[in-house]
């Protein structure tokens, strides 16, 4: 379905990289774009650049959420906020646990729900979920982020079972590095965090996987583009490690 059969969208996690850039994307589509994060002033600062329409709400305030669906329809909706707290899980906190899983996934659960039916009942509409590499690759230190991503993904999937015979689509994108402010939102903004994660890299742009975005809304309402795995050329998920036991002599 091209964009022109479209009119609102909602994206969450859109006051800086990939939500910013789906933000900026979608407008210059002419479609209202409705932008959700919790930074006011990132907000304002977007509104006043592209036209979008500013919400700074949490994206884990279920009512705020509920009220802002009831009093607006979405064409179009991006589950883009995410959050993460590496660390090995033998050392995880209780608090870190909750956060990604009420950021990550309750969250994308929720907008779905609230907003998934409506496009049924019109017979058109659009979900992107940004989800992640994690989702389908092991790699240290994220356990419950890889938790929480591969709920998205198999969530993308059912969606589009539960709104069979309605020309809903869903796209679940996902994304392995990208040249964005999530490092140092995770690691701390420090000249260690840009060198270790960023610096001499060739990766993607928060600007690549906004158009990646708009390449699967634009196709005609007969395709719908399921899945889209966007990494730099130059990184491969993989590996394998074998260790012996503890006191166990080589051979």
């Amino acid at each position: 379905m091209p964009f022109s059969d479209y009119r609102t969208a909602l994206v969450t996690g859109a006051s800086s990289g990939i939500g910013a850039a789906v933000v900026e994307r979608l407008t210059r589509e002419g479609l209202q774009v409705h932008a959700l994060a919790r930074g006011e002033k990132a907000l304002r600062e977007l509104a006043e650049r592209t036209g979008c329409i500013a919400h700074a709400i949490d994206v884990t305030d279920l009512p705020a959420l509920t009220l802002l669906t009831q009093q607006q329809t979405f064409d179009v909706l991006v589950n883009n906020a995410g959050v993460d707290r590496p660390r090995s899980f033998l050392n995880a906190e209780a608090d870190d646990i909750d956060l990604l899983i009420d950021v990550n996934l309750r969250a994308v659960l929720h907008l779905c729900r609230l907003v998934v039916p409506g496009m049924v009942a019109r017979d058109r509409g659009h979900v992107i979920n940004i989800s992640s590499i994690a989702a389908a690759y092991n790699f240290n230190g994220n356990s419950t982020y890889h938790a929480t991503k591969a709920a998205v993904s198999m969530l993308s999937r059912q969606l589009r079972i539960d709104a069979f015979g309605k020309r809903v689509r869903v796209t679940e994108i996902c994304p392995g590095r990208v040249a964005t402010d999530i490092f140092a939102h995770v690691h701390g903004d420090s000249t260690e965090t840009h060198e270790r994660f960023i610096k001499g890299f060739e990766l993607p742009q928060a600007a690549d996987i906004a158009d990646a975005i708009a390449f699967a809304i634009r196709q005609p309402v007969a395709v719908n583009v399921g899945h889209i795995e966007i990494t730099p050329t130059l990184q491969v998920p993989g590996g394998l490690q074998t260790a012996r036991p503890q006191g166990a002599r080589g051979a």
